[in-house]
């Protein structure tokens, strides 16, 4: 794994290297965000971790800047703990969202979870095709249709949530489940993360009248185009 840290706090970088070189992963620490993004254009990075306050130019431009041109994953660091912001951060394209100050074996789960999923990539694959009433999705290419219509705004996390769900059509999936299993670390407190990407999918893949992603209230989430959408 290389892994591109643009960050300004120097202790967050020193546990960060710390870290790093317990796991064999080879990362590289700049705390400018001009230079940073520069740095990107520059390397070939398995993974960035972005401080969403930076000098010269902050992480939300930078991720939008990387999203523009790359899908390689993003996990933004931030002390901003609001709903709006972290759905901000994930609209922007970042695939997870850390608040400040974090475990750093939380962080770390993180970022196993997308070498996992890193690794996957690169290994040779059968054509994935989901196909519902109102949805066809295809884990290869990464292609969702909504009644014939493509859906061009999923970011990555959203996708992978989403596929998940509809592979398990009306399986219920807790908040907990659903982070190890799509996100792949076990549950650290932040269920919010799965109600904000929850929230998203339902207004990019959904709607009352043809609602697919439903709550079962006090368990989870399921996948069911059965379900009438007064029962939601």
């Amino acid at each position: 794994m290389n892994i591109l840290v643009i960050e300004d706090n120097d202790s967050v970088c020193s546990m960060l290297e710390m870290f790093f070189s317990k796991e064999g992963y080879n990362g590289e620490f700049i705390q400018d965000g001009s230079k940073g993004y520069a740095r990107f254009q520059q390397g070939d990075w398995d993974l960035v971790i972005l401080d969403w306050m930076l000098p010269g130019m902050d992480g939300v431009t930078i991720c939008r800047k990387i999203r523009e041109e790359s899908r390689v994953p993003v996990i933004m660091l931030t002390a901003k703990d609001s709903e709006s912001d972290q759905v901000l951060g994930l609209e922007l394209g970042a695939d997870d969202y850390v608040t400040k100050p974090f475990s750093p074996l939380a962080l770390m789960a993180r970022i196993k979870a997308v070498a996992r999923r890193y690794q996957m990539k690169t290994e040779p694959n059968h054509l994935h095709i989901i196909e519902t009433n109102h949805l066809s999705i295809n884990k290869d290419t990464r292609d969702v249709f909504l009644d014939g219509v493509r859906v061009d705004d999923l970011t990555p996390k959203e996708f992978e949530l989403l596929y998940y769900l509809a592979k398990n059509h009306r399986q219920v999936f807790s908040r907990e489940q659903l982070l190890e299993r799509v996100w792949g670390y076990q549950f650290y407190g932040d269920e919010r993360t799965v109600d904000v990407h929850i929230k998203r999918l339902r207004k990019k893949v959904g709607s009352k009248a043809n609602p697919v992603i439903h709550t079962v209230w006090g368990v989870g989430y399921k996948f069911d185009e059965t379900v009438s959408s007064n029962e939601d």
